[in-house]
């Protein structure tokens, strides 16, 4: 979350997040930050193998109990590309690795955090998230999102399942970026 060294994909000792553990494909630029671009604004569905696949790399194996939840897409996105880029990701990796993908969360707004600030984006995340279905306290779920800016989507939606039980939120990023 800070980018300060720590020991596997654990947080460092300052970092106080409702997520055990977290695993980052790299920094959004160059080839990646084009990739996710295309995926998500340039409707070139077919690179959900090519994210799932970057994103497997990083992730080591899971207990066979992991449950792969997606961060929710906002539904006019849906309705924009034609497709829920984080569900397709989410399915593909359960698929491969065996695991069960499960739509935990659901968003119970549907503001869009491009062109906001770091404070709308907090604002906005506090309030965006619900859980749908029961959660086993054992289970660990892996939470799936795209690009992590300021960290308010993983952190909510983390808390979110925390909050409804869950003792072990693990979270993957594909890409990571600061705001300018």
């Amino acid at each position: 979350m800070c980018h300060k060294p720590t020991s596997g994909a654990c947080l460092c000792s300052i970092c106080k997040a409702p997520f055990e553990r977290a695993w980052v494909v790299g920094p959004r630029t160059g080839v990646l930050q084009r990739l996710v671009g295309l995926y998500k604004f340039e409707r070139a569905k077919s690179a959900y193998k090519l994210l799932g696949d970057l994103l497997l790399d990083v992730l080591p194996q899971l207990p066979t109990d992991t449950v792969i939840v997606p961060i929710p897409t906002v539904s006019g996105h849906i309705r924009e590309r034609g497709y829920d880029h984080m569900l397709l990701i989410a399915k593909y990796i359960a698929k491969v690795r065996d695991l069960e993908c499960k739509q935990l969360l659901c968003r119970k707004t549907n503001t869009k955090q491009r062109q906001t600030t770091a404070r709308q984006r907090v604002a906005q995340a506090k309030q965006a998230f619900a859980v749908k279905g029961q959660l086993d306290a054992e289970t660990p779920y892996l939470l799936l999102d795209d690009v992590l800016t300021t960290g308010a989507t993983i952190k909510y939606a983390s808390q979110t399942l925390r909050d409804a039980g869950a003792k072990h939120v693990w979270v993957g990023i594909i890409a990571r970026q600061t705001l300018d």
